[in-house]
């Protein structure tokens, strides 16, 4: 897949928009990206979960974990599943609602700055290759259409939200993303 961006969209995903999003506030000001790890059940991969998080159509009655999530509203520019299939539920000029309440090189509020990429994945297994090349080819692209961003300024949500978030968890590969962006 070629990763190419018009009107904050990414031409080639699947498109479906989250009704959680909203206006950035300075829509111009996207310095940064925050990697995330999600499975609906948690450890679970595969099915329409995490989609149905996204799009606030989570049934809380089919697994008692979702009973949590009842009501939770939440989203993220884009999703990597498993076998690299690109989701996007919202558009990169708008905020999407992904890391809370967040701190990352001197500001607050990193949904307001932050562009989210979710891999479908959990702390304690390895991604997938292909969930790498993709989230490489997204990471250029971005850079690419947003002038403030570049190689260095990608971070995980553990790191924007430390005590309170653990992902991507101890199983991404910083360095492989790395190369595969050099």
């Amino acid at each position: 897949m070629n990763i190419e961006l018009a009107e904050g969209r990414c031409t080639d995903a699947v498109f479906t928009l989250s009704p959680n999003h909203d206006d950035r506030p300075e829509p111009e000001d996207i310095r940064g990206i925050v990697i995330h790890n999600i499975s609906l059940p948690p450890g679970e991969f595969g099915g329409r979960f995490i989609d149905d998080l996204f799009l606030n159509q989570l049934d809380s009655s089919q697994h008692p974990y979702f009973e949590q999530l009842d009501g939770l509203k939440v989203s993220s520019h884009l999703l990597i599943r498993r076998d690299g299939e690109v989701v996007q539920f919202v558009p990169f000029h708008q905020r999407a609602w992904h890391a809370g309440v967040s701190s990352w090189q001197g500001r607050d509020r990193c949904n307001d700055f932050t562009i989210g990429i979710e891999l479908e994945g959990c702390d304690d297994k390895p991604f997938e290759d292909v969930q790498y090349h993709q989230l490489a080819k997204v990471i250029t692209a971005l850079c690419e259409a947003y002038p403030k961003l570049n190689y260095e300024r990608i971070t995980g949500h553990e790191h924007i939200a430390p005590g309170r978030k653990t992902d991507p968890g101890p199983f991404f590969e910083w360095d492989y993303l790395r190369q595969l962006l050099d």
